[in-house]
């Protein structure tokens, strides 16, 4: 069995000047982030891989997950095919995963990840909201078979507080 986690981004700050990879999070996406990684925890699902987004507010939103998860900083990968907005080339990234890995998280952006739940889920979700998780299982064998799967569950902000 193979499971993907998704984690879109956190809310990020516009009122900055600068480019789209640099923005900022806002205090509510810190926030939001500690509360779905808190809870998250609580799953006990052991990682074997976690690649983020090189956009400042997917690296600062997968780092708050890492901490909270006591998960070795060194570990992370940074990925240009994450920096998305369609999904294929997301699509692409996860169907050429190490072999060996069995669940993986992964931190974007939307579109793309609501697309791909959708896609790979057997549960419609309309719009996945900044911090919010989707953890998606693969049976299969090998990444690159990744079709239809099974939504196990999801973490959204708004249902925590």
């Amino acid at each position: 069995m193979k499971t993907i986690i998704l984690v879109r981004h956190a809310k990020s700050s516009w009122k900055h000047q600068v480019s789209d990879r640099d923005r900022p999070l806002k205090k509510r996406g810190n926030t939001d982030a500690s509360l779905v990684s808190n809870v998250f925890k609580t799953k006990n699902l052991q990682l074997d891989g976690v690649y983020s987004s090189p956009a400042n507010r997917a690296l600062l939103t997968c780092k708050i997950f890492m901490d909270n998860l006591n998960y070795d900083h060194t570990k992370l990968s940074i990925k240009e095919d994450l920096y998305d907005f369609g999904g294929e080339q997301v699509i692409d990234f996860l169907r050429s995963l190490n072999e060996n890995y069995q669940n993986v998280m992964i931190f974007g952006h939307n579109h793309a990840f609501t697309s791909i739940c959708n896609i790979f889920g057997n549960s419609y979700i309309d719009n996945l909201p900044t911090s919010g998780l989707v953890v998606i299982d693969f049976d299969v064998k090998s990444w690159i078979d990744i079709n239809k799967g099974n939504t196990r569950f999801t973490i959204f902000p708004r249902d925590l507080k």
